[in-house]
């Protein structure tokens, strides 16, 4: 059986008169002959819109499954991580802007190569294949086809992504995903439009949608002065923990980048972050910096530490199929 979509055009999409109407995320650009949408990658090329991106890798590495980061999925695991140029967002403190808001050198990699490459790794314990680095829902057609293929080959698909696609898209490509990452900037749909010129409810409808489907995890990048006060950290821990309290979170330091020049968090604020959101979830780590015990996997009935992590050195000490080795707690850990 061939790929399904091959990189010959984009999908979800409508003609209107004299543009074309993107219908991949929520924000429908409104697509000229000759000009691409808001993501730089999907263009109208007479009336047809195709995928600039569809087999152009611009970083391609094996890393652990925790710098996606997954602490609860195939723990210890390493997975082979591609990713391209462009997204549908532009938040002025990017962390990875060098890829996601300016066009950059890239190379051929088919999805039969891709798919290749990460069975070769399975002896350096890789798992599948995860879609990062930039934002993989405008790589759309291509992920598609390379987690199909590597579906088919019993290799694990995972999404690191900041959530803003639409219904239709997204219940498409489910079913050939085992776990994603989602970025939860703020629970304030302002913050979005003010900082990353969009807005935050397709990231959390995309939370919810997932839920039950695969495996999610989400990360909260806290902005000095911008996100970081007790009531945003409140409001994230009750809309969280209204899809499961077992739903692990990450909350992640900030470093000033690409247009925000605000200080770096303070790790202060990272353990206030982490002590408000632990009142009502049982997983919360931090992440994008060093503190006692902040990235531990703790049994939330008994109290044992059943995964250990420094940086990203990690040593499972205490599980039994996703359980709690001591007690028999549920982890929500999925392999």
């Amino acid at each position: 059986m061939g790929l399904k979509y091959g990189g010959l055009q984009a999908r979800h999409w409508q003609t209107r008169t004299g543009y074309i109407e993107c219908l991949l995320c929520p924000w429908h650009c409104h697509i000229r002959p000759g000009q691409t949408g808001r993501c730089h990658v999907r263009r109208n090329e007479d009336g047809v819109l195709r995928p600039l991106t569809y087999g152009r890798v611009a970083a391609i590495n094996v890393d652990p499954i925790e710098k996606k980061p997954l602490y609860h999925f195939c723990p210890g695991s390493a997975i082979l991580s591609l990713g391209s140029w462009g997204c549908n967002l532009s938040c002025t403190f990017c962390q990875n802007w060098q890829i996601s808001q300016d066009e950059v050198p890239t190379h051929s990699l088919s999805p039969e190569d891709a798919v290749s490459l990460a069975e070769e790794a399975r002896s350096r314990g890789n798992i599948g294949i995860a879609y990062t680095y930039n934002e993989p829902m405008i790589w759309f057609e291509y992920v598609y086809d390379t987690a199909w293929l590597a579906h088919e080959r019993g290799l694990k698909n995972v999404l690191v992504t900041n959530g803003i696609v639409e219904v239709e898209p997204l219940e498409e490509l489910l079913p050939l995903i085992d776990a994603m990452n989602v970025d939860i900037k703020s629970m304030d749909d302002a913050f979005y439009r003010r900082l990353c010129g969009g807005e935050g409810w397709p990231a959390r409808r995309t939370v919810e949608l997932a839920w039950g489907h695969c495996h999610v995890e989400i990360t909260n990048l806290i902005v000095t002065g911008e996100n970081d006060s007790e009531e945003a950290f409140r409001a994230l821990a009750d809309w969280a923990a209204g899809i499961s309290p077992k739903l692990p979170v990450h909350v992640s330091r900030y470093f000033p980048q690409y247009k925000l020049g605000v200080p770096a968090t303070p790790l202060e604020t990272l353990r206030c972050a982490r002590e408000i959101l632990s009142e009502k979830l049982q997983f919360v780590y931090i992440g994008n910096a060093s503190l006692d015990a902040g990235s531990d996997t703790v049994c939330p009935e008994c109290g044992v530490v059943v995964v250990k992590r420094s940086g990203y050195s990690t040593q499972v000490v205490g599980l039994n199929q996703g359980r709690c080795g001591n007690c028999g707690e549920d982890l929500n850990v999925a392999y």
